[in-house]
């Protein structure tokens, strides 16, 4: 008798601007969509590391991490568009919101990983995407934030 066990995909970049992403109360960046319907994942480990330049905390002093999806690829969740490109979603949002991270200083890198089949109830949709909103008051550098995934899978040992 065999054993399932979990196994993990190959750590892969998410497109999404990042560079100088400024600090906003109402938008921010989506990433380009990330397409399921080929490897069929069960889950999506998503690392998530925003850097943020120096001067003064304020706002929120929070960046804010939402997930979006489709079943068909050409309607998204809320205002996404499957593309890397700026979005101010709706007020309120359907976008499922997956991470809060707390930025309490500046010149420092905040790393954040959580699953994207949890924001939709255990089942990850066909393409999906994340959608980050930096609230702390200070942009994101130049250098430095970058967003990538594993995808999870069961395997027979």
């Amino acid at each position: 008798m065999a054993d399932v066990k979990l196994a993990y995909g190959t750590s892969t970049a998410i497109t999404i601007t990042l560079a100088n992403l400024a600090s906003s109360a109402t938008a921010g960046r989506e990433s380009t969509a990330v397409d399921n319907g080929t490897n069929k994942y069960l889950d999506a480990l998503v690392t998530v590391v925003l850097n943020v330049i120096t001067g003064s905390i304020a706002n929120d002093k929070a960046a804010y991490i939402w997930a979006y999806g489709s079943e068909d690829g050409t309607i998204f969740t809320d205002n996404a568009t499957g593309t890397d490109a700026a979005i101010t979603p709706e007020d309120p949002t359907c976008l499922r919101l997956v991470q809060v991270v707390p930025i309490p200083t500046a010149l420092k890198a905040y790393e954040v990983i959580f699953s994207i089949a949890q924001a939709f109830g255990g089942v990850l949709p066909r393409k999906w995407g994340i959608v980050v909103r930096n609230y702390c008051g200070l942009a994101l550098a130049a250098t430095g934030s970058s967003a990538s995934y594993s995808g999870i899978y069961e395997t027979v040992a």
